[in-house]
Formats: C-alpha cells, sequence, structure tokens
C-alpha cells in the first residue's frame, strides 16, 4: 500500500500523532498499509491480505486509535503539513448507505432510540443509512467532518463545524439545505460572507454567482471520498469507528496515497 515515497511523506506524521502505548506498534508501516486497504476495498478484517501482516493486529490498532482520537489527529496533522487554502470554505452533506452489518452497536445503558443516536445509523425512507456533513477548504480538500442519523438536517451541524475552521474564510459556501437568515448572519458576525442561494419560497439574497458556482469542489470531494468501498458503504457499527474510517480516507486524499 505505501511505496517509499508515500511512507516518507505520511510515515512520520503518523509517528508524530500516534496513541503512546506501554509498547510500540510492531511493524507499523505493514500495520498501517493493512488498515487502508481494508477500507479502500471494504474487506472483512479476516480477508486482509497475508503479506500485509495479521488481520487481528490491524484491527486492534485501527479501533485503539479510533477511540483515542488518533486518525482525526493525522488528519489535522497533515493539514498543518500541506496548508489549508483559507480563500474559500465548502460545507456540504451527504447521506451514507449503511449495510445491514453496522446494526447491533452495544446499547451501554441507554434506549435502543439514544444508541441510534449516538451512533449515528437510522431507518428513513432512503434506507438505513448515516448523514455525514464536511467543511473543506478553498481546494476542496477536508478540513472536519460532522455525523447525524441519515434523516437529521444538516444545518444544526453547520455552526459546530464552523467553528472547527483553524482561520477565517474570506467566502462560506453552501449550498440551498443551508438557507437560513440566523446561519447566514453567524457567518457575517464571524468576519466571513456567506454564498448560499435563498430557497423557492424564501426572500432573495445577494448570492455570487462566480463563487457559487466553485461548489463543485466539495462535491468532487465527496465523490474521490466514496471511492472507499467503506466509506461509501457504511461497515462500522460505532460513529466513532466510522468517523475514523472517513479520516483516514481524508488523509490519504490529502498526501494522495
Amino acid at each position: 500500500m505505501f511505496t517509499d515515497e508515500t511512507w516518507a511523506a505520511g510515515g512520520l506524521l503518523i509517528e508524530e500523532v500516534r496513541p503512546i502505548g506501554k509498547t510500540p506498534p510492531h511493524d507499523l508501516r505493514l500495520t498501517i498499509s493493512a488498515i487502508f486497504w481494508r477500507h479502500e476495498n471494504g474487506a472483512k478484517w479476516r480477508s486482509i491480505l497475508a503479506e500485509l501482516g495479521p488481520w487481528w493486529r490491524a484491527a486492534q490498532l485501527f479501533i485503539r486509535w479510533a477511540k483515542l482520537g488518533g486518525w482525526e489527529r493525522l488528519l489535522e496533522w497533515v493539514q498543518r503539513q500541506q496548508g489549508v487554502a483559507f480563500g474559500m470554505a465548502f460545507l456540504d452533506g451527504t447521506s451514507i448507505r449503511a449495510h445491514h452489518k453496522a446494526a447491533g452497536a452495544e446499547k451501554k445503558g441507554a434506549s435502543f432510540e439514544d444508541r441510534d443516536h449516538r451512533e449515528a445509523p437510522s431507518r428513513s425512507r432512503g434506507g438505513y443509512g448515516t448523514k455525514v456533513c464536511v467543511i473543506a477548504d478553498g481546494h476542496g480538500k477536508a478540513i472536519y467532518f460532522a455525523v447525524a442519523p441519515r434523516q437529521a438536517h444538516e444545518l444544526p451541524m453547520a455552526p459546530v463545524m464552523l467553528e472547527h475552521l483553524p482561520s477565517v474564510p474570506m467566502w462560506v459556501v453552501a449550498d440551498k439545505g443551508y438557507a437560513s437568515d440566523a446561519f447566514r448572519e453567524r457567518i457575517w458576525d464571524m468576519g466571513d460572507r456567506p454564498v448560499i442561494p435563498a430557497k423557492r419560497r424564501d426572500t432573495p439574497v445577494a448570492c455570487l454567482k462566480w463563487a457559487y458556482r466553485c461548489q463543485h469542489l466539495v462535491e468532487k470531494l465527496w465523490a474521490r471520498l466514496k471511492e472507499w468501498r467503506a466509506v461509501a458503504t457504511r461497515y462500522e457499527k460505532t460513529a466513532t469507528s466510522f468517523l475514523a474510517v472517513i479520516h483516514i480516507s481524508a488523509v490519504a486524499d490529502w498526501i494522495k496515497i
């Protein structure tokens, strides 16, 4: 999975942000390659190629790092190394169809409804799935993700994603799903300029056409991320693990593995 060139670019970052355990990981490059291979191909853990090492080692390391925030820190570190373009920021969401194996996470003392809200899979007219929202930089590279049940609206997640911007962009571009006077006002208060078209029945608002046309950059981002089968179809039972899969695919998109 990792050539010498790509490991030189990403291996040092992984060493920098990995959770520190009692003993260092055994053959980290091979294990990380197995994790990336598994999620890119949407395979079962037990189907990992033998030359990539024991499948259980990759599974244990992935889950441990997901719980400790290692994959999210890796994405943040890659952003700092590569440099985030802040002429514009894009907001967009997509629905991910969940495989039936994604059901059945532990209830952990709450009701089944609370568990489904926490783990973010749900049943709706579109089927069993999850809503994933992203905020991307001016080059269409992922900065931050949020997940919710599939029937959830994208707008309530938007203010939280804006708070994760490391700097203030000039324009915040989003589609009509984010059309809200209160949300536009929030963007103005941050020192940004909203580029969000009004809905058909709303009062017309200023929306620069040339800026809105750049929305295709975040749409292309989703197209690239969904080339990873474990992103296009959710197999993970918990929201933490599924977000980790998305973070891994976004890291690969940043360093172009």
